[in-house]
């Protein structure tokens, strides 16, 4: 095999990330060498992989579905919102600035294409199949001029495309035949079908559907998956976690010991790489909810301040909210905290931040002796250490350089009491670690909740990749998806009126 997809969908959390993983984790199976790709991510759930690139989190989950390492080459554009109109642009792993929507949507986008190209075709010389993840939806005609990552990579590669819609939303047979028709004839040619997505329900019901669709557009539907609880990988954005399901609807397995153990999160503005606490949420008996009230705190036995895009803004809205006064409270009496990464800098002494808020010197929560300087270059490494006693394993990524003052090492960071701070993300990940660590805060607690020996976070991770596999495997035409993914969308596709100018 040789050759290559895009999976587009009809909205923006259609599915595109998990059918991308699903058909990569299907392929890897069958024995092909394959990749993921998304040319340009908007997220502030990132990741940083060996050769010290900062890439979409989702991309690299999608790396661990075909069992290889995520490089640079697999997101090239990653956009990482600040504000509402402006977002850090980081290009093939590294950030080369801040751009306003308007500005990067009116001529910086569009001479990112090449380098986009450039990178897919590195990536197919290397693999069997590369799978190409759209953003948002392919008929956003207002920013088709300037595309890169949907119907503008698939003509600059000559990609087919497959459309995911999100049925349990509704409207899905509306959503298909829309996004085709406004499409120009050009982009319609590529245009080979559809998959739905969370189907509840008998299918039977659905195929009269779904035969007057394929009459209406001339385009087949190559499988119907139906809908399954927690099989979101690692989100772009949004409050999930992503082996949970979104967490206020999650099913906490049994504790092994007598208590189960609270964790709350405060969802500061512009909260990254919040899947920091998937690990947690996997552990049976632990109960994770993200939180913006300091009543929300007081039931807690841990709580955890999450890294930000915007350390200065989210230390503003805890003290507006009263969350400010919560925690400083909670540390006075011994009840533990966890800062990561932008959640760690608000919990020191001072800030001094000339460049992600140019707030100049910001006073802090005071709970660790930390003070912190934003430096213009960015720290983005894949640290091992040990904490507790055990091996740990983590990634940075942060602007803010800290210098620890007094208390216990920890990691990067340091302890206060029952107040923990560091840099890494991802520590919780290290299973011995999180035991150890979850036993520290049981103990301080006072809650007999005792961690299960046998939970293995990477295992799990795994687990739910197969079970993505064995959608595509069970629920979609993989004869037919085969055949789209070597020789490209079917010659004669008819035109869909009105499309879209060329």
């Amino acid at each position: 095999m040789k050759g290559g997809l895009l999976v587009a969908g009809t909205t923006s959390d259609a599915g595109k990330s998990v059918v991308t993983a699903g058909i990569c984790r299907w392929l890897v199976r069958q024995g092909v060498n394959v990749a993921p790709f998304k040319a340009q991510n908007m997220s502030l759930n990132s990741f940083v992989t060996r050769e010290g690139a900062e890439i979409g989190r989702a991309q690299a989950m999608q790396a661990q579905a075909c069992r290889i390492e995520p490089t640079a080459l697999m997101n090239p554009v990653l956009l990482k919102p600040g504000g509402d109109q402006s977002s850090q642009v980081v290009l093939l792993g590294r950030p080369v600035g801040e751009m306003s929507a308007r500005g990067y949507h009116g001529g910086r986008q569009q001479r990112l294409l090449g380098t986009v190209l450039d990178s897919l075709a590195e990536l197919r010389d290397s693999y069997d199949a590369v799978i190409c993840e759209g953003a948002g939806s392919p008929a956003e005609i207002n920013l088709r001029r300037t595309d890169i990552v949907n119907m503008g990579i698939a003509r600059g590669a000559r990609l087919p495309v497959l459309v995911v819609g999100d049925i349990d939303r509704g409207g899905v047979f509306a959503s298909f035949f829309g996004t085709v028709a406004l499409l120009s004839r050009e982009d319609q040619e590529l245009v080979a079908g559809f998959l739905v997505n969370k189907f509840r329900g008998d299918v039977s019901l659905l195929e009269p559907g779904l035969d007057m669709l394929h009459g209406l557009t001339g385009r087949r539907t190559y499988g119907v998956l139906p809908f399954r609880h927690g099989l979101g990988i690692d989100e772009e954005d949004g409050l999930r976690v992503s082996l949970r399901g979104a967490v206020r609807e999650s099913e906490v397995s049994a504790p092994f010991g007598e208590d189960v153990l609270r964790v709350a999160v405060c969802a500061v503005p512009l909260m990254s790489n919040f899947t920091d606490v998937d690990a947690l949420a996997a552990e049976p008996g632990v109960v994770v909810r993200f939180v913006d009230r300091p009543e929300e705190l007081a039931d807690a036995d841990l709580v955890v301040v999450p890294g930000t895009r915007g350390t200065v803004r989210a230390l503003a809205w805890l003290r507006e909210r009263g969350l400010a006064k919560a925690l400083v409270r909670r540390a006075a009496e011994g009840r533990p905290i966890l800062g990561v990464c932008g959640g760690f800098q608000l919990l020191g002494e001072h800030i001094e931040d000339d460049v992600e808020s140019r707030a100049g010197h910001v006073d802090g929560l005071g709970l660790l002796p930390v003070r912190v300087r934003f430096a213009r270059e960015k720290t983005l490494t894949r640290p091992t250490g040990e904490a507790l006693g055990e091996r740990v394993e983590g990634y940075e990524i942060h602007h803010g350089v800290a210098e620890v003052l007094a208390g216990e090492p920890f990691l990067d960071g340091c302890r206060v009491g029952q107040t923990w701070g560091t840099h890494w993300h991802g520590s919780l990940e290290s299973d011995a670690f999180r035991r150890a660590f979850l036993r520290e805060v049981a103990a301080a607690a006072g809650r007999r909740f005792v961690p299960a020996p046998g939970t293995s976070f990477a295992a799990l991770r795994e687990e739910q990749l197969d079970r993505l596999g064995d959608l595509i495997e069970q629920h979609a035409d993989t004869d037919a998806l085969w055949r789209l993914i070597e020789s490209g969308a079917p010659r004669g596709l008819p035109f869909i009126s009105p499309g879209a100018p060329a």
